[in-house]
């Protein structure tokens, strides 16, 4: 009796062998591809909580809840040129009589800045107009894959990198990341020209003040997969110093908690969510169901291979 494959058997056969062979890729090369910090970014976020700030209409420290708003966008057209992710980021602090600021130069405080990243690693790149010159692993984001362990987060106030340790997981709107959390002890980083009278020196005009900032804490709740921070606080202190002095004589910024607000929160969580299914999807998701799939087609189809089916049209011959 002739047996011959079905075209069934030869097509769950193939079908079997291609999603075996497309899995590993996925795994191996498209996951690893789809790992690219975007450059197409326009994300705003808000923190907002009590503090002091130092009034120059009063001439002196007052309490009033801040916010600052940090606005982040992509340079589409320098990172396609450079292959790296270009970024500029606005970053204002306000108080309620500042805002809405029509201008950003209405704000308490506004600073413009450029970062420029490896799209890959995260790794920082000196090059496309990148400003200030920074160090460190972690800025507005983290690496993919963030580990359990310290990282290097720059504090571009400070001008430094912050080491921030891992601090187990926390729940931000119902999604977990991981927390990490660190502070800045006190440190002087720069000088400013004021009255004496302002820092303790009645008897000169004008004397070169220090100027020293400190952090009461940083936290930042990060997604694992995306390095995307979902939630952010942090408690800056901004002061001034006679010159050589050992305490603090005016307060120009100070809050013990700012923090991303609810809607902040929500709208992090969302792109962190959608960034990490997808990456997840071809990643685990594929690799694996398409794996199983091709092994069970493959299998299948191997044996009606070698199994066959009679042959249509023959019939038997029989000898006497």
């Amino acid at each position: 009796m002739r047996r011959t494959a079905s075209p069934l058997s030869l097509a769950l056969l193939g079908a079997g062998v291609f999603l075996l062979v497309l899995a590993p890729m996925l795994a191996w090369y498209v996951e690893p591809r789809a790992k690219r910090t975007p450059v197409d970014v326009d994300v705003t976020t808000v923190f907002t909580g009590p503090g002091s700030y130092f009034d120059t209409a009063e001439i002196k420290t007052v309490k009033k809840d801040l916010t600052i708003t940090r606005q982040v966008r992509g340079d589409v057209a320098d990172s396609e040129s450079s292959g790296r992710a270009v970024w500029d980021v606005s970053t204002s602090v306000d108080t309620e009589d500042t805002l809405p600021a029509a201008d950003t130069h209405d704000s308490l405080q506004w600073t413009l800045e450029r970062w420029v990243t490896d799209r890959r690693t995260n790794e920082l790149v000196h090059c496309c107009g990148e400003k200030p010159t920074f160090d460190g692993e972690a800025y507005l984001k983290f690496p993919f894959d963030v580990q359990k362990r310290s990282y290097r987060w720059w504090d571009n106030t400070l001008g430094s990198t912050v080491r921030l340790r891992f601090a187990g997981v926390r729940k931000i709107q119902g999604y977990e990341g991981y927390r990490f959390t660190g502070a800045v002890e006190p440190a002087q980083t720069g000088t400013r020209l004021v009255p004496g009278r302002l820092v303790g020196l009645p008897k000169r005009s004008q004397v070169l003040a220090e100027e020293w900032y400190a952090n009461h804490g940083i936290e930042l709740v990060v997604d694992r997969r995306t390095g995307r921070i979902v939630n952010a606080a942090i408690g800056p202190r901004k002061t001034l110093r006679a010159p050589g002095g050992k305490r603090d004589r005016v307060v120009l910024l100070d809050s013990r908690r700012l923090e991303f607000t609810p809607a902040t929160q929500r709208a992090q969580v969302a792109l962190a969510s959608s960034d990490s299914d997808r990456l997840e999807l071809v990643g685990e998701t594929l690799p694996m169901g398409g794996g199983g799939a091709g092994a069970v087609l493959a299998a299948v189809g191997a044996v009606l291979v070698v199994r066959g089916r009679e042959a249509r049209g023959t019939t038997p011959v029989i000898t006497l």
